[in-house]
């Protein structure tokens, strides 16, 4: 593309590109993609966002395209990337752009220059950096800003690269500009100050800049020093960010009533929290000297009479505070103790745990206000990292890092504080109910330090269960906050024997009448409850819940049908979802409403994919509950299963998983294959090639496919399933291919016929790898069980498959099933599962009968595997007159072993299945002595007295032993 002719072509393209009318918008935003991938586009875009007489809309669209072509067109194995001579064209023109007019364009510019730092600076760019700290020393305070701009883009990026030549890299910068950049930072800081403390209009000019030289600062401390300790200049900047912090606080007083530049004092005070919080988590060790001055700075500002300045600031402090608490530097941790055992003394804990419930924890007018107009809002859950930049979250996180690291002192504080407030308030006395909400969340976030200090149970009947039954409207806000509290002690201290205690409580808050707030409270109480108490009884069933279940289940889903937020719906029906796992089978009278409900909620939910995850593990616990009656489900559940497991569909990266847990439990609890299920196969083939991930339950869903409806989905997708398995077994680990070969094993257990033919070219290669004899012992020990399968079962295509791969590959099939049988006995000694030992034994004496120089020769070998094994699977009950021996292995008529009456569908198929399996309906010994017999028939007693005397002496004897049993 030719700078010259393309440049007022691309220009004008651009300048339609940024029209407000589609039909001249459309057309040219289809050419700039057109052109995406021609050499010398990117260029001619330089030349235009840097020519500043060009209108700012279409040169900001320029620098757009250029970043964006960066991303996919910068790296040399990219491709279409761009050649060298354009690169270094757009490089050269961005060092001579710092005086870039406008903000927005110059923001955009700046981003440009650290993603093509990433990738060449300082090979492919090495006058970036000098170019750059020149500029900054400018005079022009244009180019300085832009400049610092530009440079803190750089060094967050570079700062951001953690290989080690990059490292160093990073670091050599920092010896080189850190100096410059804190004395530029100091002088306009002061500068700031000054111009602040004469209410100046000229302070907003310096501020900017001020920040952007903070910003750089606070990464090359963070990250351009291994010890900031061994360097003056940093250690004197970190010590010199707690005075400034006091001068921009009281700065940021003075300006009161300025909006604009108290939002402005606020963001660099924020910034000047962040470097401590930055040092404390990267470099703690050269941190220890700065925690008793961090501690005063944050008890002086936020546990004093000063009050909440701003949340941000607030959050920062408790944060750092916390860190300190918590952090454990072992070459320096007798040095930190002492420190923060001197700091906090009695009094000075006393002082912070007061103030944190008394002030903190107070739920505000704002909390209130939002608790009556968006109750939804006001309940949803605090996850993740919230308590980095939210008040309440970051508070209960300080307060319970203390009171684990000295609770011994703040047990005693605590107690006495809810001794106080004992028996119910006055319910027109908002800031008694107050205070009482906020020493019961504190005794509440303590739960587990107070195990000992509080007897809960006598606490929950004395006084607890009172207050839940005052319905005053004031009042609402200790029913929350007691089930809140009966929520968090549930699991620390609450005797079983109260469970129906709590659920007569529970029911109550969650009628329609009450507070929504409560109700979801409760709610969510109930769902600690079941998980509390689900792995005590898990074997015995939940006998006390089920009482109350018709009462409670009804509650819920009215509950569910009220609240509007799909986030809430989420929290209500994850609670739903714990009961109906909890009860089983005891939730079928009570759920048909539910069943009913969910396709309207999932159409509810078209845009919001969590609350899908939710529906779809209700309706997991639902069909594990329904069993064979989940068929009435089908309507819905199968679209359901067909669309969360559709890998053409953006869902499925969002209900993947549990949509195939939802079609594997389908399933294993179907009674009969329906067409309609059968067709969700279809999805299957996509899943296997997409990913490793969900191979386990993949193989499962197709096993239970196998043992459900054999015929139908082997004529359907037999084709399908051979190909899929034959490409993973030669990508998959050994672990991947032990689960691939299990599924082969078992068409060959449920088709002995058919399977052979079906998976011939897969029984070619596992025959290759048996004679190679380079696999894992597991493997092989699959690969044999196969061909002892296919031996034993249809011998006919045993022979016919050995002459086939023979006549391919140019050998004959008397040596190839020679080195076949060799390889096969020595594997059974390898073989630990007693049932593969025992298949081998009945293939083996299987072969005995067949007229083969090769079988003559193994004779006695074969024998004494079948004695070996006639070991391992016959017991001997002896009593004082009789001796038996009995095939262990052997599933006689009656024989309820492995039943229970909990069984799902597909176990009863795998028990069927197991029932005609010859491991488990052929006594191994009965075999053997047949087998011997019609070999002597068959070959006369000459050749049969050669055979025999092939045997071992003692095998001959062990064997003579149990014809007499």
């Amino acid at each position: 593309m030719d700078a010259d002719t393309a440049g007022p072509i691309i220009l004008d393209t651009l300048t339609k590109a940024c029209s407000q009318d589609p039909a001249i918008l459309t057309p040219a935003e289809g050419q700039l993609l057109q052109w995406q991938t021609q050499p010398g586009f990117y260029s001619v875009l330089s030349s235009i966002f840097c020519n500043h007489e060009i209108d700012v809309n279409v040169r900001w669209l320029a620098v757009m395209y250029i970043k964006n072509g960066v991303d996919k067109y910068w790296r040399r194995t990219a491709p279409s990337a761009m050649k060298e001579e354009e690169k270094e064209l757009i490089r050269q023109r961005l060092l001579v752009n710092f005086n870039e007019p406008s903000p927005q364009i110059c923001t955009q510019m700046a981003v440009l220059v650290s993603k093509i730092a990433r990738l060449d600076c300082p090979r492919n760019w090495p006058n970036l950096l000098p170019t750059l700290l020149q500029t900054v020393r400018s005079e022009n305070i244009l180019l300085q800003e832009r400049s610092l701009l530009v440079l803190h883009h750089v060094v967050k990026t570079l700062a951001s690269k953690r290989l080690a030549p990059d490292r160093k890299l990073f670091e050599d910068l920092t010896l080189d500009i850190f100096g410059y950049i804190y004395t530029l930072w100091s002088e306009q800081l002061t500068d700031f100050l000054q111009q602040a403390s004469m209410h100046s209009d000229d302070m907003e000019v310096i501020f900017d800049r001020t920040v952007l030289s903070l910003r750089i600062l606070r990464r090359l401390v963070t990250f351009g020093f291994r010890d900031p300790a061994k360097n003056q200049e940093a250690m004197s900047f970190l010590n010199q960010v707690f005075p400034k912090l006091d001068a921009m606080l009281q700065c940021r007083q003075s300006l009161w009533g300025n909006q604009r530049m108290l939002q402005r004092c606020e963001k660099m005070i924020n910034i000047l929290t962040k470097v401590l919080l930055d040092s404390l988590e990267h470099h703690p060790v050269c941190y220890v000297q700065f925690i008793h001055k961090t501690l005063e700075f944050v008890v002086r500002y936020n546990f004093s009479n000063t009050g909440l300045l701003y949340e941000r600031f607030t959050v920062n402090c408790f944060n750092l505070m916390k860190n300190i608490v918590l952090s454990e530097t072992d070459s320096v941790k007798l040095q930190a103790y002492e420190i923060k055992s001197g700091f906090f003394t009695f009094e000075t804990l006393q002082e912070i745990c007061q103030r944190i419930v008394s002030q903190y924890f107070l739920l505000n007018h704002e909390d209130l206000s939002t608790w009556d107009s968006d109750p939804e809002e006001f309940c949803q859950e605090e996850v993740g990292d919230t308590y980095k930049y939210s008040l309440r979250p970051c508070t209960e996180t300080l307060f319970v890092s203390l009171f684990k690291e000295y609770r011994a002192s703040l047990c005693d504080i605590l107690i006495k504080m809810l001794h106080n407030l004992q028996g119910p308030c006055d319910v027109e006395n908002m800031i008694a109910i107050l205070r009482k909400d906020a020493v019961y969340n504190a005794v509440g976030q303590a739960a587990f330090d107070l195990f000992y200090d509080i007897d809960f149970d006598q606490w929950f009947q004395n006084h607890l269960l009172a207050e839940l039954k005052i319905t005053h409207n004031n009042y609402r806000i200790i029913r929350r906050r007691v089930i809140w509290l009966c929520g968090q002690w549930v699991n620390v201290k609450l005797s079983s024997s109260l469970r129906p205690a709590l659920y007569e409580a529970i029911c109550p808050l969650l009628q329609p009448t009450e507070d929504l707030v409560v109700r979801l409270e409760a709610a969510n109480t109930l769902k600690l409850d079941i998980l509390c108490f689900y792995h005590i009884n898990i074997f015995i069933g939940d006998k006390i819940l089920e009482t109350f279940l018709e009462v409670m289940f009804s509650l819920l889903f009215q509950l569910l049908q009220e609240v509007q937020e799909c986030d809430t719906k989420m929290q209500v029906l994850h609670v739903v979802s714990f009961v109906i796992e909890r009860v089983g089978k005891q939730i079928r009278p009570f759920a048909t409403s539910l069943v009913s409900y969910l396709p309207a909620l999932w159409e509810e939910a078209k845009d919001h994919n969590m609350l899908k995850c939710a529906i779809l593990t209700t309706l997991i616990h639902l069909v594990q509950s329904f069993g064979t009656l989940s068929s009435t489900m089908y309507e819905f559940l199968l679209p359901v299963i067909a669309l969360s497991t559709d890998t053409s569909k953006p869902e499925h990266v969002y209900l993947l998983d549990d949509g195939l847990e939802l079609w594997h439990t389908t399933l294993v609890n179907a009674e009969t294959l329906t067409p309609e299920l059968l067709a969700l196969y279809s999805n299957m083939t996509s899943l296997l090639e997409m990913s490793t991930e969900n191979l386990r339950i993949c193989l499962k869903v197709i096993e239970e496919y196998i043992l459900l409806g054999p015929n139908a989905f082997m004529e359907g997708y037999a084709n399908e399933l051979v190909k899929s398995l034959s490409s993973m077994v030669t990508d998959l680990r050994t672990e991947g291919v032990i689960l691939v070969l299990k599924v082969v094993e078992l068409v060959f257990r449920a088709f002995p016929a058919q399977g052979p033919q079906v998976f011939s070219s897969m029984l070619a290669e596992f025959l290759r790898s048996i004679l190679i004899s380079d696999e894992h012992p597991m493997v092989m020990s699959i690969y044999v069980t196969i061909f002892a399968r296919v031996v034993l079962q249809n011998q006919d295509y045993f022979w016919t498959f050995l002459d086939q791969i023979a006549t391919e590959s140019l050998s004959e099939s008397t040596a190839l099933f020679k080195s076949l049988l060799t390889a096969w006995m020595e594997t059974i000694d390898s073989m630990t599962q007693p049932e593969r030992r025992k298949l081998s034994a009945l293939a083996l004496a299987s072969l005995i009968t067949v007229n083969n120089r090769v079988i003559f020769e193994r004779f006695g070998s074969i024998m004494s595997i079948c004695v070996q094994v006639l070991h391992d699977v016959c017991r001997v009950p002896v009593d004082e007159d009789t001796v038996i021996q009995l095939d262990a292995l052997v599933i006689s008529d009656g024989d309820d072993r492995g039943e229970d009456e909990q069984d799902t569908e597909h176990e009863k198929r795998k028990r069927a299945l197991s029932r005609t399996d010859p491991v488990h309906s052929i006594p191994l010994k009965e075999f053997v002595f047949q087998q011997l017999r019609q070999c002597h028939n068959l070959h006369g007693d000459k050749l049969f007295d050669e055979l025999t005397h092939q045997i071992d002496p003692d095998v001959y004897l062990q064997l003579q032993q149990f014809t007499k049993t």
